[in-house]
């Protein structure tokens, strides 16, 4: 792995905080999805605290889940890039990476051949 440019590191940054900014709001549909039965159903004080506890438990795996989705697949897609990323030096695969050639069909409809 090389030296990274400040583009990838500012790239990294917003990821990551990407990353924090959705988890967080998920985790906080997710609290409020699993205290929902408190609210409507006012069960008794120890139910409740029960309740409480397997909301914020669910909500911190919610946010750890999401983080590290969004990080290992923002990993992913860096590491591809630079893995695609090879120079015309690099022999047959350098030109795979490039794209497909040019089609053998005519450039219009009903041309026999792009010369023609």
């Amino acid at each position: 792995m090389g030296h990274r440019n400040q583009a990838d590191r500012d790239a990294t940054t917003v990821e990551i905080g990407f990353a924090v900014l959705t988890g967080a709001v998920l985790a906080a549909v997710a609290f409020v999805v699993v205290c929902v039965p408190t609210a409507f159903l006012a069960p008794h004080d120890g139910l409740r605290s029960v309740l409480l506890m397997v909301a914020a438990g669910v909500a911190g795996l919610v946010f750890m889940g999401r983080v590290i989705d969004v990080l290992w697949r923002f990993g992913r897609r860096d590491s591809a890039v630079e893995l695609g990323s090879a120079g015309p030096a690099s022999g047959a695969a350098g030109g795979a990476a490039r794209g497909p050639a040019a089609p053998d069909q005519p450039s219009q409809p009903g041309r026999t051949s792009p010369d023609s």
